[in-house]
Formats: structure tokens, C-alpha cells, sequence
């Protein structure tokens, strides 16, 4: 094993963290794509050996990413968690189940379930209306109880505690889709908290975050466990995720210390691009595969 090979990582998985933690997506919704689609343009040696140990990689580095993020927006005061809890109850078995029937899907139906998937992200990030912003006299939108949250900094969020409600069904997709092919979870809970629920865009990152770790923690377990009880400990690329994990731990700091100061049109529009490029590219390879079969 080289311990060199992937040493390139580190820098890139700095910048990828810190993205996630200012868009509130998953890390490996830009993990993935780049060990499936980049590391064979590299060279035979950077390709993974099967598209589920990308995706395990890939998960098992955005846990430690988030881990940093949610320290850090821990110590901002900005979680609730009173209003994560239902989502992490419905997320958690069902990210499991999804991370252990990968280990039997077709790898084409991986990369094409992933190929949708990002076509489906970037029109909901592009069609995706401003947030409620951060102000210290936020109102509460709509019925419900009203929640008062206080950051380290003195500000005062007031907003409707959400409801899983019918938003069950869509974060059990999510969170089966992130156990399966990595992403999902973040990318429907920030528009289910922002969009639906109306929480303060400080508010729903910060929350969205404490989710999204509980979810991916459970689901790159259950993948990294699968892969060792089938290859052993030599099937998980060490040599890659020693890289990526510390550039994730440093990203997840630098990531909510500039929240606020980078346009969210800008990043969200941004993000939607590279979504669409990722879809086509996966879609280009999916069927380059299905001819040469």
C-alpha cells in the first residue's frame, strides 16, 4: 500500500469541507463523484477497487468532516437540538438498511442512482428561494410552538419548531440514499429546515449538521464493518481516507467561522452547477459501461 499515492487529498478535502459546512450538503456528494470519476483519469493505481468502497470512503470521511463542523457550531450555540431528534430517529436505521444492501446492488445502479440524483439536486438548489435571514427578532412562521434559541454571540433566533410530519417520507429517502450511494440526507433536510419549517439559516446549518453526522456516522460504520467482514482490513483505503479525514477535521473549523460572509445565491448556484456536471459525467459513464458490456 502506497501512503503516498493520494497525499493531493488533503488540500482538496480542505476545500470540500469547508463547502459542505457552508452550504450545509454532505462532503461526500463531492467526495464520491471525484474517487469514481477523477481518481480512474489519474491512473489505474488511484482507481477505487469497487464503486461501494468509493462510497464507504467517501462516508467514513464526511463523518469525521461533520464531527468538526458540529463542534465548532456547537461551541456557536446554534443547535437545536430539541428539533433534530425526530429526524435523526427516522434517519439513523434507515441509512443502516441503506448502507447494507449496497453491498449486493450492480455498481451500475450505484453510479446511475447517483447520476439522478445529483439531476434532481441541482434543480431543487436552483429553484431553491432565499433563506429567512439572520436577524435578532426573527418571528415565528405559522402555528406551532414557538422556539427561542441564543447564540455564543448574544443573538436571538425566534422561529416554529419543525414537525417531521409528512417530511418523514423524505427523510427516509434521504437517508436511504445516503446509505446506499453516500449522498441525500443533508441535501433534503436543509430545504425540509430553510424552505418548509422556516428556521434561520444559522439555525437550520448548525441543526442540519447534528443530523446529517448522526445519519452518516451510523451509515460509514455499517459500510466500513461490510467491507472488512468480506476483503478485511486491507479492503478499506487507509492510504486515501489518512488524508482526507484531516483535511475534513480542519475544513468542518473553517466552514462555520464564514458562514454568512459568502453570497448563499453565489454557493448554492455554484453547487447546482457542479451537481449537473457530476450527473452528466456519471451518466456518460454508467452507459459507457452498459455498451462495452
Amino acid at each position: 500500500m502506497d501512503l503516498t499515492l493520494y497525499w493531493f487529498m488533503f488540500p482538496v478535502a480542505i476545500v470540500i469541507s469547508t463547502t459542505a459546512m457552508l452550504s450545509g450538503i454532505g462532503g461526500a456528494a463531492l467526495f464520491t463523484p471525484m474517487f469514481l470519476i477523477v481518481f480512474p483519469l489519474l491512473g489505474a493505481e488511484y482507481t477505487m477497487s469497487t464503486a461501494v468502497t468509493a462510497i464507504a470512503a467517501a462516508l467514513l470521511t464526511q463523518t469525521f468532516g461533520f464531527a468538526s463542523g458540529f463542534i465548532a457550531y456547537r461551541r456557536q450555540g446554534l443547535i437545536d437540538y430539541q428539533s433534530a431528534l425526530p429526524f435523526i430517529a427516522v434517519a439513523v436505521p434507515i441509512a443502516i438498511l441503506g448502507a447494507l444492501l449496497s453491498q449486493t446492488a450492480d455498481a451500475n445502479l450505484l453510479k446511475g442512482t447517483y447520476a439522478v440524483l445529483m439531476a434532481i439536486l441541482s434543480v431543487i438548489l436552483l429553484r431553491r428561494p432565499a433563506s429567512v435571514e439572520a436577524k435578532p427578532t426573527i418571528g415565528a412562521a405559522g402555528a406551532g410552538e414557538v422556539r427561542e434559541l441564543k447564540a455564543r454571540d448574544g443573538t436571538r433566533y425566534r422561529y416554529t419548531a419543525p414537525r417531521q410530519g409528512l417530511g418523514a417520507a423524505a427523510t427516509g429517502i434521504g437517508a436511504l440514499l445516503t446509505g446506499m450511494v453516500s449522498v441525500g440526507i443533508g441535501e433534503v433536510i436543509m430545504p425540509q429546515l430553510v424552505k418548509r419549517h422556516r428556521l434561520p439559516l444559522p439555525v437550520a446549518a448548525a441543526t442540519s449538521v447534528l443530523i446529517v453526522i448522526s445519519t452518516v456516522t451510523a451509515a460509514s460504520l455499517a459500510q466500513v464493518m461490510a467491507l472488512i467482514a468480506q476483503g478485511g482490513i486491507a479492503a478499506v483505503p487507509w492510504n486515501l481516507v489518512m488524508y482526507t479525514i484531516p483535511g475534513v477535521i480542519i475544513g468542518g473549523q473553517i466552514g462555520p467561522r464564514a458562514q454568512g460572509k459568502v453570497s448563499e445565491t453565489t454557493m448554492v448556484r455554484a453547487i447546482a452547477l457542479l451537481f449537473a456536471l457530476i450527473c452528466i459525467a456519471m451518466g456518460w459513464i454508467v452507459i459507457a459501461d452498459l455498451i462495452g458490456g
